[in-house]
């Protein structure tokens, strides 16, 4: 996997047409097949190439990874391909035509921006990586719109671009870097190289601490069918505003400052918000659309007694108001014939695996209920209940 460059020749490019959906026990087998008639670390490299091919079918979709080129980091590290699509079109709108795409990775935003009609300076200081890059625009038919350069990003002049992306790279050798100023290149460079653009989007952990966001920024957190992905300064749209946005759609929440929600007993519906939401500190936003509160000052469970529409939380009937107690949990289910248990929690220290475990031992019965662990006016609490439909 240190050189792409035998993949690419004709006798690469039918190995890997040849060992496509290889599944893992079957790797020897094909693998000891064809060292017969080819190059025992060609074969070897095209069977890499499969298996991250497979993973990375479920960020850029299975038609788009079986032509593709990547590595192992390019796989774990890369926007999902919706996600990317969306930033796209956020730049799109705001009549950028050409970006540099800083720590451009494997390609994954250059693509999505070059389908949206934007021409692309993809830099990465990685030879393997922009080699992957390249060859991702060139098997996706984009060439012509991604210029891919191996380089220093803090090195390359962006005045003859409309707009700046910078991805920074959030791993090293220990794992996920969460000190913003720790990214390489580190967050302050990065918001150095967006101020001097008309336009910009820095994607970020979405982890963020508020306070570490640019006064000169909009923040936006992303999820992706209820999967938080990542976070984005925007530049050179609307400083200092908030936003949660939920693909697909786009539905985007935006922060209007409200004061926390008044804390309120349990009514007949909880409503767990989109984790969007809370990542942007919107909880009250979307408990405004609700007419509802909170169960605690520190959870964001919000709480109505109507059930109502909202594409930024997920309904539940609460059926029953428990303190905290396995026994007589593990008594209930077994007295309501449930065999299906959902744990949820926040604000509490269990575990949900030991507490299906130790609640639901031998699951029996047609039955299936959700249990939220959490606290109510600072006790700790079970809440019962169901998905909620509309009807």
């Amino acid at each position: 996997m240190n050189d792409l460059a035998p993949l690419l020749t004709p006798e690469g490019r039918a190995l890997l047409d040849e060992v496509r959906g290889t599944a893992p026990a079957d790797e020897l087998a094909v693998a000891t097949r064809l060292r017969r008639g080819h190059p025992a670390g060609l074969v070897s490299a095209a069977l890499g190439q499969a298996r991250l091919r497979q993973r990375a079918a479920a960020k850029f979709g299975a038609e788009d990874a079986e032509r593709m080129f990547f590595t192992p980091n390019g796989v774990e590290q890369s926007t999902r391909a919706s996600v990317a699509a969306y930033r796209a079109e956020r730049l799109r709108a705001l009549g950028v035509t050409s970006v540099a795409d800083l720590c451009c990775g494997i390609g994954g935003d250059a693509i999505a921006l070059a389908r949206a009609g934007i021409r692309v300076l993809a830099v990465d200081r990685d030879p393997l990586t922009a080699a992957a890059a390249r060859a991702n625009a060139d098997a996706l038919g984009l060439a012509g719109l991604i210029d891919v350069r191996e380089a220093d990003v803090t090195e390359v002049d962006t005045a003859a671009y409309d707009a700046v992306f910078v991805d920074p790279a959030r791993r090293g050798g220990r794992g996920r870097i969460f000190d913003p100023e720790a990214y390489s290149p580190p967050l302050s460079w990065a918001v150095r190289a967006a101020l001097k653009a008309p336009h910009a989007a820095l994607k970020v952990a979405p982890g963020i601490p508020h306070e570490a966001v640019p006064a000169e920024a909009e923040a936006e957190w992303i999820s992706d069918s209820g999967d938080v992905k990542e976070a984005v300064l925007w530049f050179g749209t609307a400083p200092g505003a908030v936003r949660a946005t939920l693909l697909p759609g786009p539905r985007s929440l935006l922060g209007r400052g409200l004061p926390d929600p008044e804390v309120r007993s349990v009514g007949r519906y909880l409503y767990e918000p989109d984790g969007a939401v809370i990542r942007a500190h919107l909880v009250a936003e979307a408990a405004e659309e609700l007419d509802g509160g909170l169960i605690d000052p520190t959870i964001a469970y919000v709480t109505a007694d109507a059930l109502r529409a909202t594409p930024y939380a997920t309904a539940y009937e609460i059926t029953d108001q428990l303190p905290f107690n396995v026994k007589k949990l593990k008594a209930l289910l077994r007295e309501r014939e449930v065999g299906i248990l959902t744990v949820k929690k926040r604000g509490s220290a269990v575990e949900p695996e030991e507490l299906r475990r130790k609640a639901l031992p031998k699951p029996q019965g047609p039955h299936s209920l959700t249990v939220f662990l959490t606290r109510v006016a600072g006790a700790p609490t079970m809440l019962l209940g169901r998905p909620a439909g509309l009807t």
